[in-house]
Parts: structure tokens; C-alpha cells; sequence
């Protein structure tokens, strides 16, 4: 369920974040926010009006997001990435601005890795973006794939050293 046993470090989050238009960013949807890492930072840079739908499978991450983030934009819903466009109209939301993903894509069956790319693409606004972060390029060939646009950063301090990759529809 973890992609890393070690935390992402704040130049990691901090790289990530810089390529969310917070300005522009109403709708946005989080994968596998785990204990928070990427989430209090979206929450510290999202607009007032904005709103936050993380999706979490484990349930004692859901448990303990529900218990330790207070924010009326927070939204944590235990469910699959999967179902990004379901559950956002479940939430009475139209497609997000942008989708950032934690999700450990390496440990995923290859027809789920293709259908929660293809079901982020189909979430997404046609200006919105989704941003990822990997320790490997396998993911590559399905972002590219899936999005029209995939630009790749890289992040060194990190442990382990990641890849950004910014996708957009």
C-alpha cells in the first residue's frame, strides 16, 4: 500500500506544488494522501473557495485524515482512483483542475495502472493538469499514452530520488 517507507521531503512536495495553478485550481483531487504529507500543503496553497477530494484505499489512512485534518474544503473519501469521475460526481462536482497523485503506480496490475490514467484524463477539465511523482520512468509509456503532454522534472533530494511528471489532457 506504501510507495515509500520513508516520507516525501518538503523539496519533493514543495517541486510538486509548484506546478498546481493555484489561482486557476477550484477542483482538485488527491491520490493516496496517505497521513497527510501532500495534503496540508494543498490545503495551505488552495484558494478559500477551492475544494479538496483525496482518495485514500486504506482505511486507517481515511480514519486518520478524518481525524487530524480540519478544513471544511477537505473532503477524504475511502474508495479507488479508479472511480475519480464517480466519486466526483457522487460529491456534486464537476472534472477537477488538477489531480495529484502519491499512488505507488510500480506496484499496480498494468490494466489498473491504464484505467486509473485513462479515468484521471477523462476527470480533468480539457485546461487541467495531473502531477505525479515515480522513483522509476516505467510509468512513462502509459502517461504518454494517456495524456497529450507529459513534462518530467526531477527531484534529487529526495530518498530515493524521484521523477515529477506534469501531464496535461
Amino acid at each position: 500500500m506504501l510507495g515509500s517507507v520513508v516520507p516525501s521531503s518538503s523539496f519533493l512536495v514543495n517541486d510538486m506544488m509548484n506546478q498546481v495553478d493555484w489561482n486557476r485550481a477550484r477542483i482538485l483531487v488527491e491520490y493516496g494522501p496517505g497521513v497527510g504529507t501532500f495534503t496540508r500543503e494543498i490545503l495551505k496553497r488552495m484558494r478559500p473557495d477551492a475544494v479538496l477530494i483525496a482518495i485514500e484505499l486504506n482505511t486507517d489512512f481515511v480514519e486518520y485524515l478524518s481525524e487530524h485534518v480540519r478544513d471544511p474544503r477537505f473532503r477524504i473519501v475511502h474508495g479507488s482512483a479508479a472511480r475519480v469521475r464517480g466519486i466526483l460526481a457522487e460529491q456534486h462536482l464537476a472534472a477537477a483542475d488538477c489531480i495529484i497523485s502519491s499512488l505507488p503506480y510500480r506496484n499496480m496490475s498494468d490494466a489498473l495502472r491504464r484505467e486509473i490514467l485513462e479515468e484521471s484524463r477523462m476527470a480533468l477539465k480539457p485546461e487541467g493538469s495531473m502531477v505525479l511523482f515515480q522513483y522509476t520512468r516505467t510509468l512513462l509509456p502509459y502517461l504518454e499514452s494517456s495524456f497529450s503532454s507529459v513534462k518530467l522534472n526531477f527531484q534529487l533530494l529526495n530518498i530515493l530520488p524521484a521523477l515529477i511528471f506534469h501531464c496535461t489532457p
